[in-house]
């Protein structure tokens, strides 16, 4: 069985896989409307009417518009964009197939069992030579239907402010080949701290993603599951997230984030974070929302291992509703990815691509932003292949009818940090958690 995902010395580009970034563009999508979240994208568009969900972050929406907009001119067929909040995203996708609404198109975080069945065979579009797709990042089943193509692939990286560090004296890598370890960066941002009087060293997204990609790097496996489907932790694995946990203090990390979904990259852009953990997605936002200090894409830190949590940034998908609207599906996403209309997708959203050889001129007018792009492009030969096992181990899941409903990593940390159990049962709870959904 083939499985999702980026094989590694990886990292997609989304982070993405990575993904990577999208590029806050300033494109016009004529007349179409992209809504902030939808209730009636549902099932059974037309030969010349179909429905697209998304779920993205300012900026990397750019590309979609542009391209759903050249189609219409093109082929004359519309296509509604609707922008789901991420977090609800999955449980939409959900509840639409048991209400027999899905949409025509959708680019999915994940593969789902309920609906993995309805989705229209991708094959002739991920085997056309001249579309050079990575065939390492595709979804696949036992019998070779293509489940999914990425619209980018993504991946976790480090973002600094660059003005502190300079005003505080600190230097920072830029090469990935010369890279800092965890410690290394931690006492860095420490410093920087205490010597200009910000608020944190370092925020960190609420999300089980970058937490792997630390934990990878720290040498652990995460939540691994062994050849019969059992998961368990290892040694360097719950040091890790000891250690994870022991950064939230409300001086090297606030408590807020992990504990009550405070915003990190708020606090980050506010000027009063000396750096974040994030990916490459945030550097369309980054390039064009941040005026009051300089930033900069460093290094991800290695200790001992180089490596990240690869992700597509999106799963493109189309649902065999109905017999026409099934096969405007297929048409439109055939024309999606010819290498001339893809390239325009990465160009605009500032994605890194799934094809080979495509050489996107990213139109960033930030020098930042240019050499987040650059960074990224050469830390992804440099990762370890258990950066791409999460990434696989969904599609895994769901070809037996499985699923992560709901990753208990983040309210199990959280609790840690509260005080209220230690890291080493937080890491257990979660454990238990995977072994209960997908174990087996």
């Amino acid at each position: 069985m083939t499985t999702v995902g980026v094989r590694r010395s990886r990292r997609l580009g989304r982070g993405g896989t990575r993904r990577l970034v999208s590029l806050a563009a300033a494109v016009s999508a004529g007349a179409l409307t992209l809504t902030a979240c939808g209730g009636d994208g549902g099932s059974g568009g037309t030969s010349k009417s179909l429905t697209f969900w998304i779920s993205t972050v300012p900026g990397q929406d750019a590309g979609w518009k542009k391209v759903v907009a050249d189609y219409k001119k093109e082929a004359g067929v519309s296509i509604k964009l609707v922008n789901i909040p991420y977090d609800g995203y999955t449980t939409k996708l959900h509840n639409a197939a048991q209400a027999n609404s899905l949409p025509d198109v959708a680019a999915v975080p994940a593969l789902d069992p309920i609906w993995s069945s309805k989705l229209i065979d991708l094959k002739s579009i991920a085997d056309n030579k001249s579309n050079n797709i990575n065939q390492n990042f595709l979804a696949k089943d036992s019998s070779g239907k293509v489940l999914s193509i990425p619209s980018d692939v993504t991946a976790s990286g480090l973002f600094i402010n660059k003005s502190l560090f300079e005003k505080a004296g600190v230097s920072f890598p830029t090469d990935p080949a010369k890279t800092w370890t965890w410690t290394d960066f931690i006492a860095a941002a420490n410093k920087v701290r205490e010597k200009t009087g910000v608020k944190y060293s370092l925020t960190f997204d609420q999300s089980p993603s970058r937490l792997r990609a630390m934990v990878y790097e720290m040498g652990g496996k995460y939540v691994h599951a062994d050849d019969s489907g059992k998961f368990s932790v290892d040694a360097a694995t719950k040091k890790a997230v000891n250690t994870f946990v022991g950064w939230n203090d409300d001086k090297t990390m606030p408590k807020s984030v992990w504990t009550s979904g405070a915003d990190p990259s708020a606090m980050f852009q506010s000027g009063d974070v000396v750096a974040y953990w994030s990916g490459v997605w945030q550097v369309a936002a980054f390039a064009d929302s941040i005026k009051k200090f300089e930033w900069a894409s460093v290094p991800t830190p290695a200790q001992p291992v180089q490596a990240s949590d690869v992700n597509s940034g999106g799963m493109v998908v189309g649902f065999n509703n109905n017999g026409d609207a099934s096969k405007a599906a297929t048409k439109f996403l055939s024309w999606l990815y010819e290498p001339a209309h893809y390239k325009v997708l990465c160009e605009t959203s500032g994605f890194l691509p799934v094809e080979s050889g495509l050489n996107p001129a990213y139109p960033f007018k930030s020098d930042a932003a240019q050499a987040a792009f650059k960074l990224y492009n050469q830390e992804i030969p440099l990762y370890a292949p258990i950066s791409g096992y999460f990434n696989n181990a969904q599609t895994e899941w769901v070809l037996k009818g499985k699923s992560l409903t709901e990753d208990p990593t983040k309210t199990e940390l959280g609790k840690a940090i509260n005080g209220q159990q230690s890291a080493d049962k937080a890491l257990e709870n979660i454990v238990a958690g995977y072994n209960q959904q997908v174990g087996g």
